[in-house]
């Protein structure tokens, strides 16, 4: 059940995310969005249309503790940028060939939506320039930290984090290794990120291949 603020889908959403993120901007300056796929995608695309800027993705996987993949233990992003969540790591008593075996299997699929989203288009060079990192909401944090790590190691400028709604936990973790972030809600009772949109459909690799070729 949807909570009675919550957006209308993530294309609601991206619009109203779009305005705070310019805020967060300075006049001319070179800016880079990207969606974290896949339902950060259709948010990014609002905010990329709203500012006049490019659009790209930020491929990053969840790592999730076997038998119970919904745990994210960690996030690796393209390139080969991770981010480990000691606690979790800990707790479920994860052995290094478990983190590896996980790991190989996410970079494999990351592998593939590279191939299916692009076409064979090499990403946007994000050297130099301000990049907007967008995600549909942040539960962990843990996928946003590894999209910024990877974007650091590929010497962005300056990285803008950005979502609708984010628990309080995420946000501040979050906060420490981006630039910037702005996000509109960060409720005390958090719940999931599906409870903040009443359309919250599952998005399909041909929805994204589509937005990028818009």
């Amino acid at each position: 059940m949807a909570l009675m603020d919550a957006f209308a889908d993530r294309a609601c959403a991206g619009r109203a995310l779009a305005g705070p993120v310019a805020a967060q901007l300075a006049p001319g300056e070179d800016v880079l969005v990207l969606g974290l796929p896949r339902g950060g995608v259709p948010v990014a695309a609002q905010v990329a249309q709203a500012l006049g800027a490019p659009l790209d993705v930020l491929l990053v996987r969840k790592l999730g503790v076997p038998g119970r993949e919904e745990l994210a233990f960690g996030a690796v992003a393209s390139g080969g940028a991770w981010v480990l969540n000691p606690e979790v790591v800990e707790s479920m008593a994860l052995t290094p060939e478990a983190i590896d075996a996980v790991a190989a299997r996410e970079l494999a699929e990351l592998a593939r939506r590279e191939r299916c989203y692009r076409g064979g288009r090499p990403p946007l060079d994000v050297r130099g320039r301000t990049v907007v990192v967008v995600d549909d909401g942040l539960a962990t944090g843990a996928t946003m930290r590894a999209a910024i790590r990877a974007l650091d190691e590929l010497d962005a400028r300056r990285v803008v984090a950005a979502a609708p709604v984010g628990a309080r936990p995420a946000c501040s973790v979050v906060a420490e290794v981006a630039d910037a972030l702005v996000c509109l809600h960060e409720p005390v009772r958090f719940r999931a990120v599906g409870a903040w949109y009443a359309d919250f459909s599952e998005i399909g690799d041909d929805e994204v291949t589509d937005l990028l070729a818009a």
